[in-house]
């Protein structure tokens, strides 16, 4: 026997097209496999359509047809909650992007364990590993070790989670590039080579 969804009211119908032009690519999937099957597609001819198994797509309309909208959005799974807030991340990044001594610390650098001890002595979280200072300032491409640059240039703030990272002007040189380019310019500037 062949599954078709219900018959779509013409608010839901509204809401799936929303879906499809969408940010969110599950429910983007989702509500076109819903308005595929309201338009007479069985799941085996909507399969190879969405790329996608006739088990995930039945699934689907099931879950349509028993509770609507609500059936199509689906609680985050997997892994553990977000351990801290957006704002808790923003406050670790400034405090990695200030400079220790303007905050009457007695050490003019930042390593990533003097970051986690601080954030917990200010308050900013209850606890903290280096590690996951790192990962935080990685994902904002802050640089601790630098208090004033940040995504690779002097003085540059950009906001935590605007979603895209700075690109690079120059390529990043590592200390074993940049000596070997100086050796080939001593060459070059004396005539040997």
């Amino acid at each position: 026997m062949a599954l078709y969804v219900r018959e779509l009211k013409h608010a839901e119908e509204q809401q799936l097209r929303q879906w499809l032009d969408g940010d969110d690519p599950d429910l983007r999937h989702r509500a076109r496999v819903i308005l595929l099957s309201s338009e007479g597609y069985r799941v085996p001819e909507i399969g190879p359509m969405v790329n996608a198994h006739p088990t995930n797509l039945r699934k689907w309309i099931h879950r349509f047809n028993q509770r609507g909208l609500r059936g199509l959005i689906s609680a985050r799974s997997g892994g553990p909650p977000p351990r801290f807030t957006t704002a808790q991340r923003g406050q670790i990044v400034e405090l990695a992007l200030s400079s220790p001594r303007d905050l009457g610390l007695s050490f003019s650098r930042w390593t990533l364990h003097k970051l986690a001890e601080q954030c917990v002595k200010r308050g900013i979280v209850d606890s903290i590993s280096h590690e996951y200072v790192r990962q935080i300032l990685l994902a904002a491409d802050a640089d601790y070790r630098h208090p004033t640059r940040r995504n690779g240039h002097a003085g540059g703030r950009s906001t935590l989670g605007a979603g895209s990272r700075a690109i690079r002007s120059e390529p990043i040189r590592t200390p074993r590039a940049a000596a070997a380019e100086r050796v080939r310019e001593a060459r070059f500037s004396t005539g040997t080579d």
